[in-house]
Order: structure tokens, then C-alpha cells, then sequence
């Protein structure tokens, strides 16, 4: 069981994704809206895990995830994204992400990913 906290602009697929978890027993610790609440939760919470989307208001995926990795380098991020083009999967694991999940959700994938990374 991990601590996750779920990234998005949607709220509908926010949901989602923490229903996903939630079957495996993993803890939603928090939700953000755009990547700069995502930074400030990640450093109030140190969650074990983040699923971050690319495309957000404010402060988008790619940037969230530099200022969070230079906080913690040993972050665990997963981008969530429907944007599945290669250059954006390239510029997110360079980034500092450690895998890729595309949109519209499959149970069993994101599950997969989730639990091979916090083991």
C-alpha cells in the first residue's frame, strides 16, 4: 500500500484514478487541481507516490515535476497524460518521471505501473 497523491486539472479523472487505487488498497493523501498545488502538497506530505497530468493551469506536469524532483530527488512520479506523443513521454522521463500512463485509463495498467514502482 502506497501513500498517492493523484494530479489533474479534471476532477472526473481524478476520481477515477483514486477509485483505481483505492481497489488496491492504496491511500489517497491528497488531490491537486495544477502542478504548482501539487508541488506545495508534495512538500507538506512527501507522499510515496505521484500520478501527474501534463497539461494544467497554473504550473503544467512537466514543470511540477522538475521542482519537485529538485526538492526530493528520490520522487516517485508516474505522468498521467491522453497526450501519448513520444515527444512529451521523452520530455517527462527526462524530467525525472518513472513511467507513463495514458489516457482514457485501463484498471489493470495503471495498477500494473503503480505497484511495480512502490515495492
Amino acid at each position: 500500500m502506497a501513500r498517492v497523491m493523484v494530479v489533474d486539472d479534471a476532477n472526473f479523472m481524478r476520481v477515477t484514478l483514486s477509485t483505481i487505487l483505492k481497489k488496491e488498497n492504496h491511500d489517497i493523501v491528497a488531490e491537486a487541481a495544477d502542478g504548482a498545488e501539487a508541488v506545495k502538497l508534495y512538500k507538506e506530505l512527501n507522499p510515496d507516490l505521484v500520478t501527474m497530468d501534463i497539461t494544467m493551469p497554473v504550473m503544467n506536469g512537466i514543470d511540477a515535476i522538475k521542482e519537485i524532483k529538485s526538492y526530493d530527488p528520490h520522487a516517485t512520479i508516474i505522468v498521467c497524460s491522453a497526450m501519448g506523443q513520444q515527444k512529451v513521454v521523452v520530455e517527462a522521463i527526462e524530467s525525472g518521471a518513472k513511467d507513463f500512463i495514458v489516457k482514457p485509463f485501463d484498471d489493470s495498467q495503471v495498477l500494473e505501473t503503480v505497484n511495480r514502482l512502490v515495492k
